[in-house]
């Protein structure tokens, strides 16, 4: 299959099953708004070595947020309940009580599993802090220095899916970059998705396990590194004209989600200087959910 030139291989992106809650941040102005955002998803790239997975899904005007003031959507991953609540617990408490002028609250608000979130912070209030209930849900004022914080008492998590992913195979560096670009602002259209790595591109794909260090968890994908290509004891997975690989890795509240992002974002990065567009799987032994890329571009063949 091709698609303006760039063949898109038959293979799937392998994902597994995680759980995940949303963050709805408001602030006197998106600007602060995103640098509490900002602060809250840092060191959050991958569960192998951050213990979360988040990042900013959209910019929220007034008319979308509990407040009415500008604000910021935050998604955070994990693979159970209790870890999505105590990263929510630690992101919120660092990042955005501590941010000027923020309030924060629950983005899963019809989500029966439930976390708790300002119940847990309202200790820093050292029994000055105050609650409300409003239309079922409950609130907590904590007294900070500028004011008062508001956070929601507990946030909703659900059932979510982690690591859909696309592989820009490119002919050098400078191609695979600008298609990179191109497929992560086109993704980042979409609610209901982040891309945690950092500006939403990897380069440092990972295989499984690891051939020589048997205490690591993941070490470098060798059959997509360029430089290792004829290496003894390395299959490459490139083709002829392939200098440089990036990888673009989405997180998602549903299937529905992750696919409309990376069909986008193959779109997206058909481009000059893209040799093919692949995906990273283990042969299915990684996670159940398998985004078929051919399916996920049916339309665009018929």
């Amino acid at each position: 299959m091709e698609l303006n030139g760039v063949r898109i291989r038959d293979t799937f992106a392998e994902a597994f099953g995680m759980r995940a809650g949303r963050a709805i941040i408001t602030a006197r102005s998106h600007d602060w708004a995103l640098e509490a955002a900002r602060a809250m998803t840092g060191f959050a790239t991958s569960v192998i070595g951050c213990k979360v997975e988040a990042g900013i899904e959209a910019m929220l005007e007034g008319d979308e947020t509990p407040d009415g003031r500008p604000g910021v959507s935050v998604l955070l991953f994990a693979f159970d309940a209790e870890k999505v609540g105590e990263r929510l617990v630690e992101r919120v408490g660092q990042a955005v009580l501590t941010c000027p002028t923020t309030a924060c609250f629950d983005g899963l608000p019809d989500s029966p599993e439930r976390v708790s979130v300002g119940g847990r912070l309202r200790h820093f209030g050292d029994r000055y802090q105050s609650s409300k209930l409003l239309e079922g849900r409950r609130y907590w004022r904590i007294p900070v220095m500028e004011g008062e914080f508001l956070v929601e008492e507990s946030f909703g998590v659900q059932k979510a899916i982690g690591g859909g992913n696309i592989l820009i195979l490119a002919e050098d560096a400078d191609a695979a970059l600008g298609a990179a670009e191109a497929a992560v602002a086109a993704m980042r259209r979409i609610r209901g998705v982040v891309l945690p790595f950092p500006g939403g591109v990897v380069r440092s794909g990972s295989k499984v396990g690891a051939k020589h260090y048997k205490e690591m968890i993941a070490s470098t994908n060798d059959a997509y590194c360029p430089t290792l290509r004829g290496r003894k004891g390395v299959e490459s997975e490139l083709p002829e004209g392939v200098g440089s690989v990036l990888e673009i890795v989405v997180n998602g509240l549903d299937r529905g989600a992750i696919e409309s992002a990376l069909r986008e974002g193959i779109r997206a990065a058909c481009r000059p200087g893209v040799v093919e567009i692949s995906a990273g799987n283990y042969g299915g032994r990684l996670g159940k959910h398998h985004f078929r890329l051919h399916d996920l571009l049916a339309e665009e063949m018929r």
